[in-house]
């Protein structure tokens, strides 16, 4: 399989793992043995087995040994306890869109893709909540959903599947409203590292019965258990809803107005930032007139009234902070058009140079220190050697750089490292979190002791191997190597 031009770090990864992969012989017969479970469904195609060692980042593709195509957790459940017999690595899949390396199979082993366990198992509109197979997307449940009034909120931009968002702990643009991941989700289903199935909660909307064990996997990675079904909060559809989109003379004053917004304590949908160049890039990619400046983009929801008192508030703020060329948009046409801007930026950035790839990364800090940290990382970032772009979703204080680098130039790999450090460095300062949504992966987990202390992430740690002691589910994610 080709891989890309590694960092030294890689390197010593890459050859740690080929120390610990299974022998040649015992993974011939553990294939063996899954393909008399699954048959077709269990694969070792090169080309699906490529496809399945990558995300969409930068980090160095490692394929697994063999691809699992499961349709029920009984069959998740039978894998998990064949690949424990022999040792194997396990790592869930679901559609690829993961930032920081959680997908690549560093060990080898057996990749479990979990896209055809795709059923909607229950939607109770009474109670506004919905039971899902983990292999459902975000846009396949909101289509069923349509005509129920109620849709599901989570936004992270790429249609992922809402067992991954769940393992990431992801958001997305409406969080400041909604909530992330960890607030939507009520109740999973699991399939532990010895194959046993737990349901960690009811549907009941609160308890206090025994530990949060739906926390523990919301944001776990894959690396504690494999997340088969989940129950998610729905809400109603508001009754309206508006965008609006406006350019101001610098960034300070675009996230001043974010955080001016946010404090005032209007109940605001979205409010996302995109810096100058991100604003080229989207004009570009788009074939779009919006003034290349510092922009946000905005979305109001509730009554006829209510939008209409948001966005004048808002709209007062924004030109008392220098903003101009406030254009709304009421119609759905309009508001798709406007958001599909925002979505596309990644795909956007790509295109200003073409054959690089993305270094994504975000942080995420109090809101008071946002701005302080965005024109930080602009001063920091001026002279880098390739294009760099500035975004994200405000309203919480999360926001993204991206490093638009040729991976095969180990000068631009080393600069795009320590600017990423700096980054990191500088939030944890601010009293900040190393990733507000991508995760931790294998790309951030040097930064855990430094965000949690030696303390915490020793606990951590022997939770892990309590609940994983032969280390086969995501080894060499989440947790720092030492």
């Amino acid at each position: 399989m080709a891989r890309n031009e590694n960092t030294p770090e890689d390197n010593a990864m890459a050859q740690q793992v080929q120390r610990r992969r299974l022998p040649d012989d015992r993974t011939a017969s553990l294939i063996a043995e899954l393909k008399d479970l699954l048959g077709e469904r269990c694969t070792t195609s090169a080309s699906e087995r490529e496809h399945h060692g990558r995300g969409e980042s930068y980090h160095a593709d490692a394929a697994p040994d063999a691809v699992c195509y499961p349709l029920s957790t009984e069959e998740v459940s039978a894998i998990v306890r064949l690949c424990g017999k022999h040792g194997a690595p396990i790592v869930a899949f679901g559609t690829g869109t993961s930032l920081e390396g959680h997908v690549a199979a560093l060990e080898g082993g057996i990749t479990i893709d979990l896209k055809r366990m795709n059923a909607i198992v229950e939607v109770n509109a009474e109670d506004l909540d919905a039971t899902v197979q983990a292999g459902v997307t975000r846009k396949q449940l909101n289509a069923y959903l349509r005509d129920t009034g109620l849709f599901f909120p989570v936004d992270p931009g790429a249609d992922a599947s809402l067992g991954g968002m769940a393992a990431t702990r992801a958001s997305g643009t409406n969080a400041v409203r909604y909530g992330t991941m960890r607030e939507n989700v009520i109740a999973l289903t699991v399939v532990l590292a010895d194959g046993k199935v737990v349901k960690t909660a009811s549907r009941a909307r609160k308890s206090s019965a025994g530990y949060d064990l739906t926390r523990l996997f919301v944001g776990s990675e894959g690396t504690l258990g494999i997340i088969t079904e989940v129950t998610v909060k729905l809400y109603g559809i508001p009754e309206a809803m508006s965008a609006a989109v406006c350019a101001f003379p610098d960034v300070g004053a675009a996230v001043q107005t974010a955080i001016e917004t946010i404090q005032s304590g209007i109940p605001i949908s979205r409010v996302e930032f995109l810096d100058d160049r991100s604003m080229v890039a989207v004009n570009r990619y788009a074939k779009l007139d919006y003034p290349e400046k510092p922009t946000l983009f905005f979305e109001f929801v509730g009554t006829e009234a209510g939008v209409a008192e948001q966005a004048e508030r808002v709209r007062e703020l924004a030109l008392g902070n220098g903003g101009e060329n406030f254009q709304w948009a009421t119609t759905p046409e309009e508001r798709s058009r406007l958001w599909q801007a925002r979505h596309d930026v990644h795909y956007a950035c790509l295109a200003m140079r073409p054959g690089a790839k993305s270094w994504s990364t975000d942080a995420c800090v109090p809101i008071s220190r946002l701005g302080e940290l965005i024109l930080y990382m602009r001063e920091q970032t001026k002279d880098a050697p390739f294009y760099v772009t500035s975004l994200g979703h405000v309203g919480d204080g999360n926001f993204h750089m991206g490093f638009l680098i040729d991976v095969n130039d180990p000068a631009e790999l080393a600069e795009a490292e320590r600017l990423n450090g700096v980054l990191l460095q500088r939030t944890l300062e601010l009293h900040g979190t190393c990733t507000g949504e991508h995760g931790v992966g294998s790309g951030k987990s040097k930064y855990l002791r430094a965000e949690h202390g030696d303390a915490a992430v020793d606990l951590m740690r022997l939770i892990k191997t309590a609940m994983d002691p032969q280390n086969i589910l995501n080894p060499g994610k989440v947790l720092p190597a030492n």
